[in-house]
């Protein structure tokens, strides 16, 4: 089992600490390594995925070596939509395309309960898809972290 180190910065959150959250688990998934994005939650953590229910680590690594598998050139934008002392609420966007080069941008709503430790315990995610077509793309950086000077949903007017 992976030793459980504490995930700065850590509850009760300001506004400027739920923004960098935010921040940090973006770059994460924008990594598209499962291994890595797991250790941001607990071991036991708790999810609610669109339809799907799952608990723990290695559920969430499952999960998400699957979804890359079939989730081609991803690239996410989260964006902090409000926050408590232990939760954050985030809106976020992805594009990407499929084995067939269909692409698509999700939409989605995330809740996020954290421990003291600054874990994720709980998530619940509530996603769409809209098909697009390549030129409607607006998430064009090079694989990995979103630039600084990228844009964010507001700005991109979605």
């Amino acid at each position: 089992m992976t030793p459980v180190e504490p995930r700065p910065p850590l509850p009760p959150f300001t506004r400027d600490s739920a923004i960098q959250k935010v921040r940090l688990a973006e770059d994460a998934w924008n990594s598209k390594d499962p291994q890595r994005v797991s250790l941001a939650y607990t071991p036991d953590t708790r999810w609610r995925n669109r339809n799907a229910f799952f608990v723990g680590r290695n559920q969430v690594i499952e999960f998400l070596s699957a979804k890359w598998a079939k989730e081609h050139d991803y690239r996410l934008i989260k964006e902090l939509w409000a926050f408590g002392d232990d939760r954050i609420a985030v809106r976020f966007a992805y594009e990407w395309h499929d084995h067939d080069g269909h692409w698509f941008r999700s939409y989605g709503n995330e809740n996020w309960q954290f421990d003291a430790l600054g874990l994720m315990a709980v998530r619940h995610a509530s996603i769409n898809d809209l098909a697009i077509g390549e030129g409607d793309r607006l998430f064009r950086w090079p694989s990995g972290r979103r630039p600084d000077d990228h844009p964010g949903l507001s700005a991109l007017g979605l």
